[in-house]
C-alpha cells in the first residue's frame, strides 16, 4: 500500500503545487465574499 501512495504521488508530483495553488485561490476568494457586505 506505501508503494502505491508513492507511486501515485511520483506521478501527480508536477501538478500538485498548482492544484494547493488552486484550492488556496478558492479559500480566499470565498473568504473576500464572505467579508465584503461588512465592509459597505
Amino acid at each position: 500500500m506505501f508503494d502505491d501512495f508513492r507511486s501515485v504521488l511520483r506521478r501527480c508530483a508536477p501538478t500538485l503545487m498548482q492544484d494547493a495553488a488552486g484550492g488556496a485561490a478558492i479559500v480566499v476568494m470565498l473568504l473576500m465574499a464572505l467579508y465584503l457586505p461588512h465592509l459597505f
